[in-house]
This record gives structure tokens, C-alpha cells and sequence, in this order.
């Protein structure tokens, strides 16, 4: 047992440390180039050039990288011949959820952040689950992550819709020659264990093993259960073709809108931004800005009104032992996010509509005035408000006024009026 073992390490390092040993100095002929990169789809490490020679090269499509998108894409189209069922639609949506769960939670959340932790057998149990949703080994999806965390929106972010356009950052980049190698040295914490570099480079093994339990599930089930109405090559276009498409649009959403669509609590120096409705389709990761802020938060919904199922479930699973040790997002991160809302609270109310209504009013109240004071000066007016000629306005009383009497030398007499 002792030696079997032994062996098994063995081998897992000498895949290990041998999987940049391809290289060749000579210019490979287009028939050689097309032939590697088919290789690369059974072994994601062959390669003619080194790394980083191909990290080095410009953006670019790369037609053979194309195919197993379009191969992806084509397959939904299979519903035209296999029909539809309650079973087979409802296992799309539970498999879409439950393997979006699998990106947020596993190569977003722990593989890229390490934002709780587990064990080793527990580790490759969650790399064996990233491996159905069909995006790439966990190293590869780990390293392009942190490096979108350190150039954030910057000219070296291979997926900124802000420096790329929008469907580069949703789709184009993942068919770049220069994004398909996975750089090593990032993430060194990850490449220590054999294991996971064995399902990092043979990242279509897993795929492949998944698509065909689905097509044996529903081949089984066409006979044992005839009533849910599902076979084989139905449950595999609707589990597999369906659900995987829209799973990878629900991710790359997160690339191309969250960047794009959505509010901002805090000042980051990228273009992140928090939107509910993304968090909904993608279990919390809508939350981007917050993410953005504080990577190391188990949660990225840092309020219980953020919906976030991505944390909820981690949160389950951390009270079996599975995994613990989730990170808490800091009080000091807390107390930034009060003093933005203050802040936009006051940026809001100077930008209200009745804020608004006043300034319009002070920009009409000295205008009115001129107007008015333009009117008054002008000749016409003032001709119209000359006071004219006319009879006079006071009354005469003398013929009111009584004779002096003469009895009464003291003063004049009274009189009536």
C-alpha cells in the first residue's frame, strides 16, 4: 500500500514538472500549429512556444479556439429534434444553479480568493465539481482572475469591456491564444498539489465524463421511468448544450456588465459596480463593487438585504465541517460604506428634482427682473405713467368757515365741516 502510494505521488510529480517540456525552437508549419491546438484540447499544456512567448503575442481570435463554442452553441439547437420535456427542463435549471453555484462558490470564492478553507480531499472534491461546468481547469480560471483583480479596467485586463469592448469581455478573450495558458507562478498556493494540476491539464476529461452520465441517466430513465417523457440524447442536450450555454453567459456577464451596468457604493479604482439583478441570475456575484473592495469577504452581499445564495450555501456547509473558516467582511469596510452613503445621500439631494425647480428659479428670478426694469425705462412706459393735467384734488371749505364772532376775542370761533 505503502509503495502503491508512493508510486501514485511519483507520477503525479512527473506530470507535475514535466508539463512545459514540449517546446521547440523551430518555426512549426501551419499543419503542426493546427495539430497542437487540437492537442491542447486533450492536454491544455502542450505547446510549441513557451508561455510566455504566447502571453506575449497580441490580442487576437483564434479560429480553432472558436470551435468548442460553436460546438456549444450548435448543440441547443438539437431541441428541434429531441423535443422538450417537464424533466429534461427542469433538470437544466437545477443543473444551471447548482454548477453556478460551483463557479461562484468554489473557483471564484475559494479557488481564486481563498476565501474559506477545507481539506485536501475536500479541495479535490471541489476542483472534480468546477470540472462540469466546463470552464477551463481551476488553476487557469484562479489565474486569470487575480490577475483582472491586480489591472482592474487597465490596459493588461484581458477581459475590460471599458479598454476591450463589450463582447471581448464577454467572449472574445476566452478564444485569445495568449489567454489560454495558464502562468504557473501565480498561483503557486494551488500548484503545489498534483492533483489539481492533473485536472488543470487534462481539463476536458471531467466535461466529457459529465455529458455522458447525463446521456446514460436519461437513456435509463427512458425505460425505467417512459412517464417523465426524457431520453438519453434529450437529457443531453438540455442538461449538457442548454444549461452549460447559459451558464457560461451568466458568468461572462459578470466580466462585461458588472463593469458597465449598476451602482457604486464604493470608490474603487476600476469600474465595478453592484447590480441586484446579476446578483439573481448569478448567486451573488452581482455585488461586484463590494467584491471589488474587499476580495477576501466570504460574502460579496455585505448587507442582508443583498441577496446573495452563493454565501448562504457556503455558509450550510461550513456547519457539517466540510469547510470552515469563512472570512467576515471588516468593520472599517463597514464604516467606508456609511460615509459613501452619506455622501451620495448629500450628492443626491443637490441633484433632486426640487433642487433642481430652485435652480431653474434663480436662473429665471434675475432675468424676470431685467425684463421688467428693461420695460419701466423704456419711453413708451414712461410716457404712459406721466401724471397729467387735471382738476384740483382737494376740496374748497372757505365758504364753510363761520365769521368771527365778536364775543370771543380769545380765538376763532368752532366751526362744522
Amino acid at each position: 500500500m505503502l509503495y502503491c502510494e508512493k508510486a501514485f505521488r511519483s507520477s503525479f510529480h512527473f506530470i507535475h514538472n514535466s508539463r512545459l517540456t514540449y517546446h521547440v525552437r523551430s518555426q512549426p508549419s501551419l499543419f503542426r500549429r493546427l495539430t497542437v491546438s487540437f492537442l491542447q484540447w486533450i492536454d491544455s499544456d502542450y505547446t510549441l512556444e513557451s508561455p510566455e512567448a504566447i502571453r506575449a503575442q497580441p490580442d487576437g481570435v483564434n479560429l480553432v479556439r472558436c470551435i468548442p463554442f460553436i460546438v456549444l452553441h450548435l448543440g441547443c439547437l438539437g431541441v428541434l429534434w429531441v423535443g422538450w420535456s417537464w424533466f429534461a427542463v427542469w433538470a437544466a435549471v437545477a443543473l444551471y444553479f447548482v454548477r453556478m453555484f460551483f463557479v461562484t462558490g468554489i473557483f471564484h470564492r475559494y479557488f481564486s480568493h481563498k476565501t474559506y478553507s477545507t481539506s485536501r480531499l475536500g479541495q479535490f472534491i471541489l476542483a472534480l465539481c468546477t470540472g462540469t461546468t466546463v470552464q477551463r481547469g481551476p488553476l487557469w480560471w484562479a489565474y486569470h482572475h487575480r490577475h483582472h483583480h491586480l489591472h482592474s479596467d487597465e490596459p493588461e485586463d484581458a477581459h475590460s469591456p471599458h479598454v476591450h469592448g463589450f463582447l471581448w469581455s464577454h467572449i472574445g478573450w476566452i478564444t485569445s491564444k495568449r489567454n489560454f495558458p495558464t502562468d504557473y507562478t501565480k498561483v503557486k498556493d494551488l500548484a503545489k498539489f498534483p492533483e489539481l494540476v492533473w485536472l488543470n491539464r487534462f481539463d476536458l476529461v471531467v466535461p466529457l465524463l459529465f455529458a455522458v452520465s447525463l446521456f446514460g441517466l436519461g437513456t435509463w430513465l427512458e425505460t425505467a421511468t417512459p412517464s417523465l417523457g426524457t431520453s438519453g440524447a434529450q437529457l443531453l442536450v438540455w442538461g449538457f448544450f442548454i444549461s452549460t450555454t447559459a451558464l457560461f453567459h451568466g458568468t461572462a456577464s459578470i466580466n462585461s456588465f458588472t463593469h458597465l451596468w449598476g451602482r457604486r457604493r464604493f470608490q474603487t479604482t476600476d469600474d465595478s459596480r453592484n447590480s441586484f439583478i446579476l446578483a439573481l441570475v448569478t448567486l451573488g456575484e452581482g455585488w461586484h463593487n463590494n467584491h471589488h473592495r474587499y476580495q477576501s469577504a466570504t460574502r460579496n452581499g455585505f448587507y442582508w438585504w443583498e441577496v446573495d445564495p452563493t454565501y448562504y450555501t457556503l455558509k450550510v456547509l461550513s456547519w457539517t465541517r466540510f469547510i470552515w473558516g469563512l472570512k467576515p467582511v471588516p468593520q472599517s469596510i463597514y464604516e467606508e460604506a456609511a460615509r459613501s452613503a452619506h455622501n451620495d445621500t448629500v450628492q443626491q439631494a443637490r441633484q433632486s428634482s426640487v433642487q433642481e425647480e430652485i435652480n431653474a428659479f434663480r436662473k429665471v428670478v434675475p432675468t424676470a427682473a431685467a425684463i421688467a426694469l428693461a420695460t419701466v425705462n423704456s419711453p413708451e412706459v414712461a410716457t404712459q405713467l406721466q401724471k397729467k393735467d387735471g382738476p384740483a384734488m382737494h376740496k374748497d371749505v372757505s365758504g364753510q368757515v363761520a365769521a368771527p364772532n365778536p364775543g370771543n376775542a380769545a380765538g376763532p370761533a368752532s366751526t362744522d365741516i
